[in-house]
């Protein structure tokens, strides 16, 4: 496993639509392995293949640090409600911005086997999945940001303080 580059706004990748995955092969199997460190190492919780120079249809996400997923070729079914909120972006870091999204999502996808799934997410889930997925058609967040990015500090790790 390995951390890899993210890729920053500006870089042409990340305005591409990914191409859908056939089959699973171990390099993408590493790639998936890869991703989900790459995604804890900046401490996010969602990344798209594209945003470590990738052109699959591929992510990963984590909401709660429990419960990973993979969503291979993932097709949003419905949404329904709406939820605004402050959002960022791994490949724009130190910005958010406040978008509104929709609240509940229904997706299906492939599994790391291959195997076909639905998946409902509400809250920070749903707008995990729908961030990823507008990745995956070469779309960034900031198309969607009502008003002005806003700077946000760098999430860090938290030290005792020795007395």
């Amino acid at each position: 496993m390995a951390i890899r580059n993210i890729r920053i706004m500006g870089d042409e990748v990340l305005d591409k639509i990914c191409k859908p995955v056939k089959k699973m092969t171990p390099r993408t199997r590493q790639l998936i392995d890869d991703m989900f460190d790459t995604m804890y190492d900046g401490c996010g919780v969602g990344l798209a293949a594209n945003q470590v120079g990738i052109l699959k249809r591929i992510v990963v996400i984590d909401t709660t640090g429990e419960d990973p997923y993979v969503l291979i070729n993932p097709e949003i079914l419905e949404t329904s409600g709406s939820q605004t909120g402050q959002e960022g972006c791994l490949s724009l870091p130190g910005k958010a911005g406040i978008v509104t999204r929709p609240d509940h999502v229904k997706v299906k996808a492939l599994d790391e086997n291959m195997e076909e799934f639905v998946l409902e997410g509400d809250g920070l889930l749903a707008r995990a999945i729908c961030h990823e997925c507008d990745h995956l058609d070469g779309l960034m967040y900031v198309s969607k940001v009502e008003g002005e990015l806003m700077d946000v500090e760098p999430i860090e790790e938290e030290e005792e303080e020795l007395e």
